[in-house]
C-alpha cells in the first residue's frame, strides 16, 4: 500500500519546515522573483498575497492528464494569483485579477479533507510557488486530521531551488510547466527573469526528489509529471525543452505535449502569438520528442482524431 511522503515525516520535521518557509516571507525569497518583502507585515510583492491562504476554487477535476483523474477526478485546489505573468494566461481572472477570496489555514485543511472524502485520487495544488508556506500549515492539519493522498505540485516551473528543498518529503508528484527555452523570450511574454534557467535546476530538483512517474492501475503515486505547451512560431522553443528533458532529466519522464493554446488575455497585442497553433507545428513537437528517445508521451495525437480540430 502506497504511503504519501508526508505521512512518512515526524511532526518535528514538517514544524520544522513550516518554521523555516513562514520566515522565508519575512524577506520573501518565495521564487525567483526575490521580491524581498514582509509579507507577514503586510507587504505585498509581485504575487499579492500575504500570509494566509488565497485560494479561488476547488472541486474534483477530469480534465488533467489520465494518470491523475483515473476514475474519481484529480483533487484540485485553485490558488488565486501566480508569480508568473503570462500575456496569454487561459485563467487570466485568477492568476491576474486574483478572483478568489483569503481562508483560514484549517479552512484550507479541510478542502482537503473534503476532497479526500469525495474519492479524488489526489490534492492537485494549482498555482502554489507564492503560497507554500500557507499550504505545509494546511497540509500538517490536515494529515491530523486524516489526509492520506498524495500531493500533486502543479506549477509554472519558475521555481527556487531553496524553497523545493523545503518541500522535499512532502510532495509525491511534481507538475510543472516547462514554458520556454528562451530567457528573453520569457521576460517579453511572462515577465520572468532567467525562466528558462531556473525552470530547468527545478525539474532537475524534482526528478532528483521523486523519480520517474510511479503508476498503479493506472493512477499516479509519485515521481515527475511534466508539461510543455506548444507556442504558435516555435516561440516555446520545443526542440531544445524536449531535448534537455530527455537528455538531463530521464527518457522515462512522462511528458504531456499540449495543443491548447489559443489566444487569450493579451495576447491579441502581439501579432506573433496571435492565432492557435497548427497541425504541423503541434505534429513537430511530437515527432521531436519521438527523436530524443522520450518514452512517456501524452499527446492528443494519441488520444482523439485531428479531423475539424483546427478549422477553428
Amino acid at each position: 500500500m502506497f504511503t504519501p511522503a508526508y505521512l512518512k515525516l515526524k511532526n518535528e520535521e514538517i514544524e520544522r519546515k513550516i518554521e523555516k518557509a513562514f520566515e522565508i516571507l519575512k524577506n520573501c525569497t518565495l521564487c525567483p522573483r526575490e521580491c524581498k518583502v514582509d509579507r507577514l507585515s503586510g507587504q505585498k510583492g509581485f504575487c499579492k498575497v500575504l500570509s494566509k491562504p488565497f485560494v479561488s476554487s476547488w472541486g474534483p477535476h477530469f480534465g488533467e492528464e489520465t494518470p491523475l483523474v483515473g476514475h474519481h477526478g484529480s483533487g484540485t485546489i485553485f490558488f488565486g494569483f501566480c508569480n508568473l505573468s503570462c500575456v496569454y494566461c487561459q485563467n487570466w481572472t485568477i492568476s491576474h485579477d486574483g478572483e478568489g477570496e483569503e481562508i483560514s489555514y484549517e479552512e484550507l485543511a479541510g478542502v482537503m479533507i473534503y476532497l479526500q472524502n469525495l474519492g479524488c485520487h489526489n490534492i492537485n495544488l494549482v498555482t502554489p510557488t507564492h503560497q507554500v508556506p500557507q499550504i505545509l500549515k494546511a497540509l500538517y492539519i490536515a494529515r491530523e486530521e486524516g489526509l492520506k493522498i498524495p500531493v500533486v505540485y502543479n506549477c509554472g516551473g519558475y521555481e527556487s531551488l531553496d524553497t523545493l528543498k523545503i518541500l522535499d518529503g512532502i510532495v509525491d508528484i511534481y507538475m510543472p510547466d516547462i514554458k520556454y527555452a528562451d530567457n528573453g523570450v520569457a521576460e517579453k511574454y511572462s515577465k520572468a527573469r532567467e525562466y528558462s534557467t531556473f525552470a530547468k535546476l527545478a525539474l532537475k530538483e524534482m526528478h532528483r526528489q521523486v523519480g520517474d512517474l510511479l503508476l498503479s492501475e493506472g493512477i499516479a503515486l509519485k515521481g515527475l509529471l511534466v508539461r510543455h505547451l506548444v507556442l504558435p512560431n516555435n516561440l516555446a522553443g520545443s526542440d531544445e525543452i524536449l531535448r534537455f528533458i530527455s537528455e538531463e532529466i530521464s527518457k522515462e519522464t512522462y511528458i504531456n505535449i499540449m495543443d491548447q493554446y489559443r489566444p487569450c488575455f493579451q495576447a491579441y497585442k502581439y501579432e506573433e502569438l496571435n492565432r492557435r497553433i497548427t497541425k504541423e507545428e503541434y505534429e513537430e513537437a511530437v515527432n521531436k520528442a519521438l527523436r530524443y528517445g522520450l518514452k512517456r508521451i501524452d499527446s492528443i495525437l494519441y488520444r482523439k482524431s485531428w479531423k475539424n480540430y483546427f478549422a477553428l
